[in-house]
């Protein structure tokens, strides 16, 4: 039977679907309750550079205590024409399709309110000149000392090019075999032996190591000197480097016929080396941390305050407004300014609802770990984001945003906020046990071990399940303490 008639054409059939669609009202507020502190500064920052409309609240001098309070963007009425001063029709055409021409526009014409005011511009040249200089690399350091030794012109290639290659540490982890295979040196592996040799006399011993061992070998050696070879230390960094790390004594005793007096002596001698010959110079600065929350105690009570500093008060611009009224006559210049107007009070709004959100969840957070601020991490309970999600009546996401690279500082520290979401386990008494409380429980066991005999995972596990009640696998106490970077018992064994 041969098929029917394939038809061709268009046809309309109604379907019935659910989706969500993101205005860019609420776009912009989740991107705006994501930013920790510092990053909202920067934003607002460039939101009052590209929103004419957008400005920081001044004080009123005749009144202080409301002076921080800005004016709401509703109560901002355009003033009529014949108020607002008038704008040049020749200026209009000329600026409508522009930013800058109308920001020279509005400048030349409306009479424009400070933004920052001089105690502004004092913070912002206050905080650049904290602001910490950019790390210099270890090339820029080097690089004019090069003067001191004597180079020909195919060694200081050499030697730019071994400076670029060093890491952070000043270890140099290319083989210098794999070096002289660059075709722009033309060198043998012998000259960049020899250049590497030269260099290591410009820093400290232990630069241009290949790794852990020659580092140490090295600065061993600039100790000891020509005995270096002959000492312990240097045959234990040599040939037992990894037994020493692994605290296997005996075996060390026994290969090298040595007291146990004598390789503890070699060995702390050892611990006063340096494994970072470039002393962390060239490492990248320590980010700061600003707490985006406060948790503070009045009178018995536990108070959560949003970190203001740096944070001004913004409001929509009266004097601009004006101008919205007044262009009504002029489609394009009013859609520009309508459009300037809309997205200054969008972005007031989403900087007040991150205030709220925020102090919402933080609130709901601590209302739940007050044992913490109180006890201790020992008294963290576990905690769900779908928990604060429910209370604050905002979907899951929003508090994986609301909480994302911020810190709160409590009065036991500063801490990520995402510190205080942890899982747990059921005691044997039904309660439950978070895994930071678990974890503590583990430290402190093995502060009060004995150090000769040192508890395994295994009996570490079984004296939780018999003091605390709580049952716990021996992997599970393995994964917690290598978390704590507390080593193995072998290793936790003095001799």
């Amino acid at each position: 039977m041969s098929p029917g008639p394939i038809r061709l054409g268009l046809t309309q059939s109604p379907r019935l679907e659910q989706r969500l669609v993101q205005s860019p009202q609420l776009i912009q507020a989740m991107q705006i309750l994501q930013l920790p502190l510092l990053d909202l500064q920067g934003r607002i920052e460039q939101e009052l550079l590209e929103n004419p409309f957008l400005e920081v609240a001044e004080p009123a001098p005749e009144d202080t205590e409301r002076s921080s309070q800005s004016k709401p963007w509703d109560d901002v009425s355009p003033q009529s024409p014949a108020q607002a001063p008038a704008i040049s029709e020749d200026l209009d055409r000329r600026a409508i399709r522009t930013l800058e021409a109308f920001e020279k526009l509005a400048g030349e014409h409306t009479p424009r309110r400070p933004r920052g005011g001089d105690q502004n511009d004092e913070r912002r040249a206050e905080a650049l000149a904290n602001a910490p200089v950019a790390p210099k690399t270890f090339a820029e350091v080097f690089e004019p000392q090069l003067g001191l030794l004597d180079f020909n012109e195919k060694q200081l290639r050499i030697a730019s090019y071994l400076l670029a290659s060093v890491d952070p540490r000043g270890y140099l982890r290319i083989p210098p075999e794999e070096i002289a295979c660059e075709p722009d040196l033309g060198a043998t592996t012998e000259e960049v032996l020899y250049v590497i040799e030269q260099l290591r006399t410009l820093g400290p011993p232990g630069i241009f190591a290949r790794d852990l061992r020659e580092c140490l070998l090295l600065q061993i050696k600039a100790h000891f000197l020509e005995d270096a070879p002959n000492t312990l230390e240097f045959q234990l960094v040599d040939r037992f480097l990894e037994d020493v790390a692994m605290n296997r004594l005996p075996k060390i005793m026994r290969e090298t016929e040595r007291s146990m007096d004598e390789i503890k002596d070699a060995i702390d001698t050892i611990r006063h080396l340096n494994p970072n010959p470039a002393g962390g110079e060239f490492s990248e600065p320590n980010v700061r941390i600003v707490p985006d929350v406060l948790v503070v105690e009045v009178d018995g009570n536990y108070e959560i305050r949003l970190e203001r500093g740096g944070v001004p008060e913004l409001r929509v611009s009266g004097d601009l407004a004006k101008m919205l009224s007044q262009a009504k006559d002029d489609p394009k210049v009013h859609e520009f300014l309508e459009r300037k107007f809309q997205s200054a009070k969008w972005f007031k709004e989403a900087i007040e609802r991150r205030r709220l959100t925020l102090e919402k969840i933080c609130r709901a957070i601590f209302d739940r770990q007050r044992d913490f601020l109180e006890q201790g991490a020992s008294s963290l309970r576990p905690l769900r984001m779908q928990e604060i999600a429910d209370e604050v009546g905002v979907h899951i996401s929003t508090v994986s945003r609301g909480i994302s690279g911020k810190y709160v500082d409590t009065p036991r520290g500063i801490f990520p906020l995402k510190y205080f979401f942890v899982g747990g386990t059921v005691t044997e008494g039904g309660e439950f046990e978070s895994q930071t409380a678990i974890k503590e429980l583990v430290k402190k066991i093995i502060s009060t071990e004995d150090p000769n005999n040192p508890l395994s995972d295994e009996e570490i596990g079984k004296k939780l399940s018999e003091r605390n009640g709580v049952p716990i696998a021996r992997r599970t106490v393995t994964k917690y303490r290598k978390a704590l970077n507390i080593p193995a018992s072998s290793q936790r064994k003095i001799y």
